[in-house]
């Protein structure tokens, strides 16, 4: 008998988090419980559908860290998708910058060795920063699988968008292959 996994999708302040309905849907169809966090801008781009948000995954939506003495209102994850992250979420990530709650939970998650892939969504210009192929490469090398060039998120040049969208579907199967299959 299998039970079904759990899931956390997080995401930053990049224009594919207005697909994030589309994406809890298309994990639920895969079997996953769904769990939906937001770094505090992504969560104020999304104020008007957080409740509608929270009903389609049956869990709260969360956009900060709960007080100690509050109930951990989500089961534990089994595997966690950060998508799209944007160069602040990536950096602080890497660097151990827990100041929001969806990059803490992400930094804690390197320790618990939970299976997680990340998806950057930064334009060209970004990207010519040295600190983010260094992040990226900290990543890698904590476990995380980083969706990130060939195989992966392609940066745009800034103000641009693509036809084809934000390959969303690269993601979840990403999300399948590192939490293995269900129990």
């Amino acid at each position: 008998m299998t039970t079904q996994r759990t899931v956390y999708v997080f995401c930053s302040a990049a224009p594919p988090v207005f697909e994030v309905a589309t994406v809890i849907e298309a994990l639920q169809a895969r079997g996953w419980d769904v769990c939906l966090g937001l770094t505090p801008t992504a969560a104020s781009w999304l104020d008007d559908s957080l409740s509608g948000l929270a009903t389609l995954t049956g869990h709260p939506v969360r956009s900060q860290y709960k007080r100690p003495e509050e109930p951990d209102v989500w089961p534990p994850a089994d595997a966690i998708l950060f998508a799209p992250a944007t160069f602040n979420s990536v950096n602080s990530w890497a660097l151990g910058l827990t100041s929001n709650f969806v990059v803490g939970v992400v930094a804690e998650g390197v320790g618990k060795r939970i299976p997680m892939v990340a998806m950057p969504c930064v334009n060209a210009a970004f990207v010519q920063h040295p600190q983010f192929e260094q992040s990226v490469a900290v990543l890698r090398e904590s476990g995380v699988t980083v969706l990130y060039g060939e195989g992966g998120f392609v940066p745009n040049q800034p103000g641009e968008r693509r036809p084809e969208g934000y390959p969303w579907r690269i993601a979840l199967d990403a999300v399948e292959a590192v939490a293995g299959a269900p129990r």
